[in-house]
């Protein structure tokens, strides 16, 4: 096992690449963590910055990033969609999901994306098996359209819930999924996997379902990783389900946007531990 790095600054050069992750707001992210100590385990000669970029400012921030040549930026909420039509090509799959969440400078041209999916699927398939399986995923927003695809990709029948029923619908009809309905719909819903998307339970004791409709011997992923046990996974635990924290969605689509620029695998343990430190306020390097 790499163990993590460290931390003492790396001195920064002319010939130091740099990458980031733009989002609105910036101040919760632990990308910049868990990508630096990746870099600092792999001897790459690279720092990771948070961008916070107002929707207004997204056109000028990707323009920027043509002109300053930084090699990757990570796409966040609420940017996923809206930067799709600002950049030079979009792959199959993202074109697909609808979303973004990867650009990559490649002579340069700016390359959009998708790595949410496997994170999803990365961090469900080592708790079960997907094929077959009846899954719920709660929103419809970009990380929703990664879950319902990657979800679709490894087998499972998919029902999409979110809060405004239409939005659920469009997305179940355009990626192929099996059903939608509102959140209230959840109780009526059978599944043996639950992915939630949505914002609640950040930073907050909420949950976007009713506990008693959780079920014993299911799968609960949860999003939100601050905190890292919300509320669905507390109720999901407590009603005999296993659960994973949105820690692991984190560094599992981390992990695959530092192979797509380098062509390495990334150190998912040295990711983990830089994600762990910087929940608890200590220097990640």
């Amino acid at each position: 096992m790499m163990s993590l790095p460290d931390p003492t600054p790396r001195a920064i050069s002319p010939t130091t690449a740099l990458c980031g992750i733009v989002l609105h707001p910036a101040g919760h992210t632990r990308s910049p963590a868990m990508h630096n100590a990746a870099f600092a385990a792999l001897g790459v000669d690279a720092a990771y910055l948070a961008f916070d970029v107002a929707p207004a400012d997204l056109p000028g921030a990707v323009a920027g990033m043509r002109a300053l040549g930084i090699r990757q930026l990570a796409v966040s909420i609420p940017h996923k969609v809206a930067i799709m039509e600002l950049l030079d090509e979009v792959d199959e799959t993202a074109s697909r999901i609808g979303a973004v969440n990867t650009v990559t400078l490649r002579d340069g041209r700016l390359l959009g994306s998708n790595t949410d999916h496997l994170g999803v699927t990365a961090s469900l398939e080592a708790e079960t098996r997907l094929e077959g399986r009846r899954a719920v995923v709660l929103g419809a927003g970009g990380a929703a359209r990664a879950a319902v695809w990657g979800l679709g990709q490894r087998g499972a029948e998919v029902v999409v819930l979110n809060r405004t029923v239409a939005r659920a619908q469009e997305l179940a009809q355009s990626l192929g999924a099996a059903g939608a309905g509102g959140l209230d719909d959840f109780a009526d819903t059978p599944h043996d996997v639950l992915v939630n998307t949505t914002s609640v339970g950040l930073r907050s004791d909420e949950s976007p379902v009713d506990a008693g409709a959780l079920r014993q011997g299911s799968v609960v992923m949860d999003a939100v990783y601050d905190p890292a046990r919300t509320r669905l996974l507390e109720d999901a635990e407590a009603a005999g389900a296993r659960t994973i924290g949105g820690k692991w969605w984190l560094i599992h689509q981390a992990a695959r946007q530092l192979q797509l620029w380098t062509g390495r695998e990334a150190p998912i343990d040295v990711m983990a531990e830089a994600f762990d430190r910087a929940a608890s306020g200590e220097s990640s390097g």
